[in-house]
């Protein structure tokens, strides 16, 4: 099926306007910032309310637009859980106020939920050392290095505090959300549990940002894991999704418009992918900074302002490169990282 936007119409950002995708499925956008102007999020009808997937920023711009909804579309019924994908703050940095405001349960996959807490405790902390030398080892200048100090911990000031408690999904999960029961399907690589769900019924994929039809997630190493391999766990998510959600689904994912043709842009987004690591490869024939290959995965220019998310997926091609036996590296005295092709 050829990738398609068969909805005529579209939710306004943050004013309590929605687009119903199904019988009791709604569309909201709620407003961010930067390149991404709005995240979507979805409410499912349920027999007393409304669950709630995905929340937003913890701002007074998304919690405005979270009154509009809650006076507008839910017509002033609760929310009965609030159900979040992954743990990035786009995503749920409004959870922990919606839950404490209806009083209900977060649904969240373990790892996220963890994760989350353990970097939202990082604010107000001095950047860790490991941190200062995994930006150096990438080639970053002292400039630089003083951008991530003072940028350091702003992830857990766009969350809201999460409940100390939640409900547990897992990969496989069938979960009766209202009329319909929805699969949950967990991929890797963007985040480090990441939950879809999946209705065959309605024919529906939230997506979150597992899947998204315009521009492909960021897949990153991160300083807490300088050996990791994201991008490995990133392509087996995608081409197991593909072999366990029907091509016929519309959907739902977290920017840009809903669409149908789920598997051609999951083969998009590993195509993509492999070519990079292969432009990657031929520019190693010559020893290279981290820094160095950003022109053989990236066609814009790296700003000050995407550095740290360009340095984080360089890396992780870098990473998975040498993870199957294409690339080697060495810190030099300095702190340095060159990488070589194998």
């Amino acid at each position: 099926m050829t990738l398609q936007y068969p909805l005529t119409s579209e939710p306004q950002t943050g004013d309590g306007s929605f687009v119903a995708v199904a019988p009791g499925v709604l569309w909201l956008r709620m407003p961010l910032f930067g390149s991404l102007k709005w995240i979507n999020t979805w409410a499912i009808e349920e027999q007393n309310g409304w669950a709630l997937i995905d929340t937003g920023l913890n701002t007074p711009q998304t919690l405005e637009a979270w009154q509009a909804v809650f006076a507008g579309p839910m017509h002033g019924r609760p929310a009965t859980r609030v159900v979040v994908t992954h743990m990035h703050p786009d995503h749920c940095g409004l959870a922990g106020w919606l839950a404490e405001r209806f009083e209900v349960t977060l649904w969240m996959s373990r790892l996220e939920y963890l994760t989350c807490r353990v970097i939202a405790a990082d604010t107000g902390r001095a950047a860790p050392a490991a941190g200062l030398n995994f930006y150096r080892a990438a080639g970053w200048d002292p400039a630089e290095l003083e951008g991530y100090q003072a940028k350091f911990g702003d992830f857990g000031r766009m969350i809201h505090r999460l409940p100390d408690s939640y409900r547990r999904i897992r990969d496989g999960d069938r979960l009766s959300i209202g009329a319909h029961e929805w699969q949950v399907v967990v991929g890797s690589g963007h985040s480090p549990e990441h939950a879809c769900l999946y209705c065959p019924e309605l024919k529906l994929f939230i997506a979150g940002d597992q899947v998204l039809p315009k521009i492909s997630s960021n897949v990153s190493v991160h300083p807490t894991e300088p050996d990791a391999d994201p991008l490995g766990d990133w392509l087996v998510s995608l081409a197991r999704i593909k072999l366990e959600v029907s091509d016929d689904v519309l959907v739902l994912p977290a920017h840009n418009a809903p669409f149908t043709g789920l598997h051609e842009r999951i083969d998009q987004l590993i195509q993509s992918h492999l070519d990079g690591l292969v432009r990657l490869q031929e520019l190693l024939s010559e020893p290279r900074r981290t820094k160095d290959v950003f022109a053989a995965l990236f066609a814009r220019p790296i700003t000050p302002g995407v550095l740290i998310l360009a340095t984080g997926e360089a890396s992780a091609h870098l990473n998975h490169l040498a993870h199957t036996g294409r690339a080697t590296s060495a810190i030099e005295a300095d702190g340095v990282r060159w990488w070589r092709r194998a």
